[in-house]
């Protein structure tokens, strides 16, 4: 483990890791129990991507997040109540509960929006980053997506667009193999999908996206680049999400494959691999990361409360906040 990171530094990171995933876990329960409405495509398994990222970053920076974009919102410190209420319908939650899972947003946290649609919040952040240049702020943006998306042409005119004006943003891919149930490997001749960067002559870095320490090496590379006026970077990350797609699929398509294929990226886990290592290293002890996870069950439950005893909203604000 890197011996410039701090302990509390360290701690950091896994304490928004081990959060993601309680979070996603809750999330879970509530799919299993019928009381969500839709889906929820689940980060389970990324945790280390949006963490190393995150942590990058100032509070004044933008981020576009995706379909699976709850980790990016905790993450950033989002409120875990009204990120749970939005999921629910509720009206406690970010939107009101209008946007539900895959249009999740916080906007106090320079989160543009999840979005449903694969690739669009790709030109959204790039828009933004474009703003913080006209405008001359010190911000940047990041925009997170799939592999999948990387095969939309809102990827290529987006970073055209970035690479021509040196935008400050960072393209960050979360590969994790799949888009629903279609292999990426199947479907380009681009195994390593950052390659793609050389077209526009930018750089293009691949990061072991279960290695949370690895990730935000990258990414304060990545960020410093596009802050000092240099441009955009596409950083592919390696992952894999435990799911299917969303909460409802069994992901049975990843059989054809390897059947092994999940256990093997399950050894790797972010999460757990992370704070074996720490114990190992005698960077903390069991007992302090016991008060740690049951701190945060605590902030967890807490949500959970917020989200069940919040109400619907009234149907006569149908149209409330409606702009388009």
């Amino acid at each position: 483990m890197d011996k410039k990171y701090s302990k509390e530094q360290l701690i950091g990171f896994y304490e928004t890791m081990y959060r993601m995933r309680r979070f996603e876990e809750e999330v879970f329960e509530f799919y299993k129990k019928g009381m969500m409405p839709g889906l929820a495509h689940l980060y389970l398994g990324e945790e280390a991507i949006a963490t190393g990222v995150c942590a990058a970053l100032t509070e004044n920076d933008y981020i576009g997040s995706t379909h699976r974009g709850h980790g990016h919102l905790v993450a950033r410190g989002a409120e875990l109540g009204k990120m749970m209420a939005e999921i629910l319908g509720k009206e406690g939650g970010y939107s009101r509960g209008k946007g539900g899972s895959m249009h999740i947003m916080a906007l106090d946290k320079g989160i543009l929006g999840a979005n449903g649609i694969v690739g669009g919040e790709i030109p959204i952040a790039t828009g933004a980053a474009y703003t913080a240049k006209y405008l001359g702020t010190d911000q940047i943006a990041v925009s997170f997506f799939g592999e999948s998306a990387s095969n939309e042409g809102t990827f290529h005119e987006s970073l055209n667009m970035a690479a021509a004006w040196d935008l400050p943003i960072v393209y960050v891919i979360e590969n994790n193999l799949y888009g629903i149930s279609v292999d990426i490997r199947d479907v380009t001749k681009t195994i390593d999908i950052a390659d793609r960067a050389k077209a526009y002559g930018i750089p293009g870095i691949i990061v072991d996206g279960m290695d949370v320490i690895a990730v935000h090496q990258a990414a304060e590379e990545a960020v410093k680049r596009a802050r000092s006026g240099n441009g955009p970077t596409l950083m592919e990350c390696k992952t894999y999400r435990w799911q299917g797609h969303h909460v409802g699929d069994p992901a049975v398509y990843r059989e054809r494959r390897d059947p092994n294929e999940k256990a093997s990226w399950q050894e790797r886990c972010p999460v757990d691999c992370f704070k074996d290592k720490m114990i190992e290293q005698k960077k903390i002890s069991e007992k302090e990361f016991k008060k740690l996870e049951d701190e945060i069950e605590a902030q967890v439950q807490t949500a959970v409360k917020f989200a069940i005893d919040s109400p619907y909203p009234d149907p006569s604000e149908a149209y409330t906040d409606i702009f388009a």
